[in-house]
């Protein structure tokens, strides 16, 4: 299954949690942080503003991104899991 995200939502692949610090110590799975970097799978049209035009999303897919920590909705799809978040959501593009 694929998914189309409308308006100016984006599909964010949420990279892996670290599973060991710096130093070599393993993290507990319930203390691992939520990671704030994604990849982007999918991307709106962009929203429509007043005067009708659409305003593009400014990634596309395949751009790794920083997020918010608690940004957007996890969801699942076909049994990998995934962020849907706005692009206002989106802090930066690593380059």
């Amino acid at each position: 299954m694929s998914l189309k995200p409308l308006a100016d939502r984006v599909l964010v692949k949420p990279d892996a949690a670290e599973q060991k610090t710096a130093s070599g110590l393993y993290i507990a799975s319930n203390a691992q942080e939520k990671p704030q970097r994604g990849t982007v799978v999918a991307v709106g049209e962009g929203k429509r503003a007043e005067n009708g035009e659409r305003i593009p999303v400014d990634v596309k897919a395949g751009d790794v991104v920083i997020y918010g920590k608690f940004g957007g909705n996890e969801i699942k799809v076909d049994g990998e899991d995934y962020l849907l978040m706005r692009a206002d959501d989106i802090y930066a593009v690593v380059e």
